[in-house]
């Protein structure tokens, strides 16, 4: 038996990276999956994967900052499958061009700001807004939201993406305040860095040595390792889990300044001995 057995779920930004470990897992374990991106081309190579081993997908082109097009997702979804039990809201614009427009707040483009907030946020809001019903009608759902450890401690840059993931998290909250009567419960899975291709692409070695030095867990993450947590959320083992948010960084943000350094140079004390 899979764990996501009789289930039907869709997983946007899934024709890549972290959405495509998540597709090909959901199938795995025996959910009918929708791969929801806005390459629609992309979406159909791995949809058709899928079913060349045997499971069930729809590939859906959709860009998640136009609700008309969210809506014929849901809508496309239920025709072909039924339902709808577990909504993997995943997708963001983590292109460089848009990111590397996303500077400091006092510098801040304001199309830039307002680009994050339409697609990292209120994107995912609009997915769940039509997903809802199908799931209170099936008396169970499970929402899952791709937030950022941006969202959890500031940077230099990134400004937008690192606010509109913070509001991914209080999203999350009402969800499960608001939807838990019908039988849905939704989290955040929270990312530290995850080498998908477009983290390769836009971050040099030097950055990644950097991160990898303050995670206690002695490697960078990679997509499974999100598409496992996010298959734990979406099936029943975590049923009286709601409303959370889970860092998902090999313990990145865990630890004080120094830890980097004191791993560097062996140190096992932060003090200086008396002379």
């Amino acid at each position: 038996m899979g764990r996501l057995d009789d289930k039907v779920a869709i997983v946007t930004g899934g024709a890549s990276g972290i959405g495509r470990a998540a597709c090909e897992l959901f199938a795995q374990e025996g959910a009918a999956v929708v791969v929801a991106d806005l390459d629609a081309e992309r979406a159909e190579q791995v949809a058709a994967g899928i079913r060349k081993e045997g499971g069930r997908a729809l590939a859906q082109g959709v860009d998640i900052a136009e609700e008309a097009a969210i809506q014929a997702m849901v809508e496309a979804c239920v025709a072909e499958f039924g339902g709808l039990h577990v909504l993997f809201n995943n997708a963001a614009d983590t292109r460089i061009e848009t990111l590397s427009r996303d500077g400091s707040i006092e510098n801040m483009d304001i199309e830039v700001w307002n680009h994050a907030l339409a697609v990292d946020l209120r994107g995912p809001m609009l997915c769940a807004k039509h997903a809802i019903p199908h799931m209170a009608r099936a008396g169970i759902g499970s929402i899952i939201n791709t937030s950022s450890n941006q969202s959890l401690a500031a940077d230099l840059s990134q400004s937008a993406y690192g606010v509109a993931k913070a509001g991914v998290n209080a999203l999350t909250l009402f969800i499960a305040t608001q939807c838990g009567h019908q039988g849905i419960r939704c989290n955040t899975l929270s990312p530290g860095m995850i080498l998908t291709p477009a983290v390769k692409r836009a971050c040099p070695q030097e950055i990644q040595d950097e991160v990898r030095s303050h995670s206690p867990v002695d490697r960078l993450g990679e997509p499974e390792d999100l598409a496992r947590a996010a298959l734990f959320l979406a099936s029943d083992e975590s049923g009286y889990v709601s409303g959370q948010t889970i860092s998902v960084d090999g313990g990145q943000l865990a630890h004080l300044p120094h830890f980097a350094y004191m791993r560097r140079t062996s140190s096992t004390v932060t003090l200086q001995e008396e002379r």
